[in-house]
Parts: C-alpha cells; structure tokens; sequence
C-alpha cells in the first residue's frame, strides 16, 4: 500500500479537493483507496456526501484507540474507503499528550490493517501537530499542493524543514514526491516564475541527501474551475458534478501520474544538506 499525505501548512491551497479527486480517479481506475480525514473541520468527510455527525468512529477513534482501522472505514465510493473526521478530532491531541509514542499511533493501527489496500491518501489540517505528525509518521510520500505565488515559496521552505525534521526523529522513510500546482494560471507570467523557481530549487537538490532530491513538480496543473469550488456543496467529486470540466480533465491525469510514473523511494537515513527554499531563492 503506498501512503501518501498531502500537506501544507495553509488553508484553501486545494488540499481537500485533491485528495478527494484524486482518490476518486484512482478508485474508478481499479485501485482500492482510502482517503482518510484528519482535519476536524471535516471537509474531506463532507465532500464525500457524508455527515461528519454520521461518523461514528472515523479518525477519532482509531487515534484513541477505540477502533480498529479496517472497522472505522466508511465505502463511500465503488473501491473508496474513507476514514471520516468529526468535531470530536479537536480533542485528539489534549486527550493524546501524556500518551506514550503517540506520534506513531496511527502507523500502528494501519499496520494492521488486513485489507489488501492500494492506496492510503491522507487529508492533513492546516497546522503541524500531532494529527499532522501522526500521518507524517504513517507515510512514506509527501504531495505538497501550492498556489504559485510568492508567499507559498516561503511556507514551502517551512513544511519542508518540518519534513526533514519528522524525517530525522520518527519517519526516515519519508519523502517528498511531488510538488501540485492548484489554481494555476498559464496566462499570468507569476505562476510560469514561480514554476521555474521551483523548477530550479528541486534541480539543486538532485544530489543531495534530503527528503525531496528525489521530487518533482507534476506536470499536470490544477487549473483555476469554478465546478470544483461547486463540487464539495453536493457531496460529490469532480467527476459525478461534472466529469467535462477542465477540473475533472485534471485530476484524472494527475491521478494517473501519481500512479504510473512518481515510484515511492525507499527508506534510507539521508541526512539533509539543502537549504530550505525561501532562503535559496
């Protein structure tokens, strides 16, 4: 099973409409996916069409220990599993603090997991806590999606110190595989600068040992579709709202790029010797 977050540290970068869309392509191709909500706010949930109060064990409870991974999950979808979210996940981490190895209590649940699953796609919040570290730790992939412009290069050399840090201390398998361009577009020379900056930063790190030397830049980009921002009010992906649009065309390509051509690296001990981005560029 590959295991894949998708991570950044700020809100409405496309996160939650890139784990639904792309587990969902991946599903209708023949994978078995679960898409699994960490965020309280419950919006993975609720894009899916299922009431976060409807949750009767979700993330929550495989967290505190009060069910089992397989038992938790939701079919939402032909092939797509969810792992549902609710208000309760906001006392998760209070309820976890004095929990011995509680930033890996969500790799051990899945461990155990007996189901044959394909793919594991993890929604995170928009913060670095202990739900972020516990999917961190569970993990071998990182997917960051950004909005191309200059202020997310700034956050992005943050999130990429964090993963260094979760790296060295809890996860040294983990990797960033690739970097999502959401809201993109081609006709403003902004988002072509920032492509290139990015471009050349992962360039740069191809020989060093540092969780992204190995990253790329998927070369499918979100474009800016008014049916995605439509899609999560009805309870449906991208491609049961409108399987058309620009935004269904998307995500079905970035889904079978995921698939086909990013290969999950294997777990070694690389240290990282490559400045965070904001103070290369």
């Amino acid at each position: 099973m590959r295991k894949i977050v998708m991570l950044n540290q700020k809100g409405g970068v496309g996160k939650t409409t890139s784990v639904v869309n792309i587990a969902a392509s991946l599903a209708q191709s023949g994978a078995k996916v679960v898409a699994a909500d960490f965020d309280p706010q419950a919006h993975l949930t609720i894009h899916l069409g299922i009431e976060p109060d409807k949750v009767e064990s979700g993330t929550y409870k495989v967290l505190t220990g009060s069910a089992d991974f397989d038992d938790a999950l939701i079919e939402a979808r032909p092939n797509l599993f969810l792992l549902g979210s609710n208000i309760h996940l906001v006392g998760a981490e209070s309820e976890l603090v004095s929990v011995v190895g509680r930033e890996t209590i969500f790799r051990e649940a899945v461990a155990k997991s007996k189901q044959n699953f394909d793919f594991l796609l993890i929604d995170c919040p928009p913060s670095l806590g202990l739900l972020t570290l516990n999917a961190l730790a569970a993990a071998e992939e990182v997917i960051i999606p950004l909005q191309p412009h200059f202020l997310a290069l700034q956050g992005l050399g943050k999130l990429l110190q964090t993963i260094t840090l979760v790296g060295r201390r809890i996860n040294p398998s983990l990797r960033v595989s690739g970097i999502l361009l959401c809201m993109f577009d081609s006709r403003t020379s902004l988002s072509e600068e920032i492509k290139k900056d990015i471009d050349k930063f992962l360039d740069n790190a191809r020989n060093n040992q540092c969780p992204w030397s190995s990253a790329k830049i998927i070369p499918v980009f979100v474009r800016r579709n008014i049916k995605l921002a439509e899609a999560p009010s009805y309870g449906k992906t991208i491609f049961e709202y409108e399987p058309a649009c620009h935004g269904a065309e998307d995500y079905k390509l970035i889904a079978d790029f995921i698939r086909n051509e990013i290969i999950a690296p294997a777990a070694d001990n690389r240290q990282d010797k490559t400045a965070p981005l904001h103070t290369r560029l």
